[in-house]
């Protein structure tokens, strides 16, 4: 919805998780010397403020990256993270939060390439004063990620990360990510794609995890991190989950390490858990 701003759920439970596995994904991308595409359906605004304006008024970092900041037993690909985290924060204190681009732009070497969508009027012109250095490296695009990005795959290097993580707040956010990765695996099928969902008291959210499994019989990852109990309001936010269409084969070592330890530094009331789920060929 164009209502949505994400500056108001900035460093929250669910950003802590949906980061940390995008920086396993793009670690692993950069092993390779070829070049790859970050491609983001729904990049924001790209860095955040978390000591004024909207990310102030709700404080939700404190349900997240705030609760790692000083932490020094983090696994390995939590500290890495938290690490790319730090760096925008030079003083050591915990006042910006960078955005999935930005996290990519960390990582990124010259020459992969950069696809950002963002079709809410304001986030976008925040997003292009935020990237105004980035030269061609880095494209942006003023409009609807979903359908926008049939026309960049297949990405010239053949490799890529698609981020696709809308903020679902229209019910037919659900379907629409459905056929774009249909449409998306029909253009690109060996592309990584990152599907990040909300776990809330909503039909659509509820059955998502079930129609994402049959996009292929194989090569997808599923973890899923609850922080609460469902609301007893049926309002908010309790969790939320990652699916990964071809991951690497380290991802599942690098979540089975983190999300224990997510589980219990994250757990607001004592119901926290997590789940994990693979399928390989």
């Amino acid at each position: 919805m164009l209502s949505y701003r994400h500056a108001f759920h900035a460093g929250n439970h669910a950003d802590v998780l949906k980061h940390a596995v995008v920086v396993q994904l793009l670690r692993y991308l950069g092993q390779k010397e070829k070049p790859y595409w970050y491609i983001d359906t729904h990049a924001g605004a790209g860095v955040y403020a978390l000591t004024e304006g909207y990310a102030a008024k709700t404080a939700e970092f404190e349900t997240g990256i705030a609760r790692l900041w000083n932490r020094n037993d983090l696994p390995a690909a939590l500290a890495d993270y938290v690490e790319q985290v730090s760096a925008i924060n030079a003083d050591g204190n915990l006042r910006l939060y960078p955005g999935s681009p930005y996290l990519a732009w960390r990582l990124m070497r010259p020459q992969d390439r950069m696809r950002l969508f963002e079709l809410h009027s304001t986030e976008i012109e925040v997003l292009r004063h935020n990237f105004r250095d980035a030269g061609r490296r880095a494209m942006l695009y003023a409009g609807d990620g979903f359908e926008g990005i049939k026309a960049l795959l297949p990405p010239a290097p053949r490799r890529a990360l698609v981020l696709i993580d809308p903020s679902y707040e229209d019910k037919r956010d659900y379907a629409r990510a459905i056929t774009c990765l249909e449409e998306s695996l029909a253009r690109f099928a060996t592309g990584v794609y990152a599907v990040w969902y909300p776990q809330v008291v909503r039909p659509e959210s509820q059955r998502f995890p079930e129609q994402l499994k049959r996009l292929q019989s194989t090569d997808w990852l599923h973890v899923s991190l609850t922080v609460s109990r469902p609301p007893s309001d049926g309002f908010g936010l309790y969790g939320s989950g990652m699916f990964v269409l071809n991951p690497p084969y380290t991802l599942a070592a690098s979540v089975r390490e983190m999300l224990p330890f997510l589980k219990d530094v994250l757990n607001e009331d004592g119901e926290a858990r997590f789940e994990i789920e693979a399928r390989v060929s």
